[in-house]
């Protein structure tokens, strides 16, 4: 075979690869992918509680190991403790809102 025929057929290849992949994404993914992004945000409130725990008042006993999160988390804070239903952040020592 030459060059030219096995791109080709490795393009055919792919190219089959490609519809198999979105059939399946559209019959077992798309259905549940609501489902999925709300389980999603129900783990990540649920860190970010455990996180900032010690915010709300609560002893955290991983503070020292996720005192490094912080920095990458309190962009996502205001976000949360919206969602959670509290209009302003909680008094710990730093202000979102």
């Amino acid at each position: 075979m030459t060059a030219g025929k096995i791109r080709t057929v490795w393009h055919a290849i792919r190219a089959k690869a490609r519809a198999l992949r979105e059939i399946y994404e559209g019959l077992y993914v798309t259905p549940y992918r609501s489902q999925i992004y709300r389980a999603y945000l129900q783990e990540r409130d649920l860190f970010l509680l455990s996180s900032f725990s010690d915010l709300l008042g609560a002893p955290n006993p991983v503070l020292f190991y996720t005192l490094e999160l912080y920095p990458e988390l309190i962009e996502q804070f205001h976000e949360w403790h919206v969602r959670m239903g509290m209009p302003q952040a909680p008094e710990g020592g730093f202000r979102c809102c």
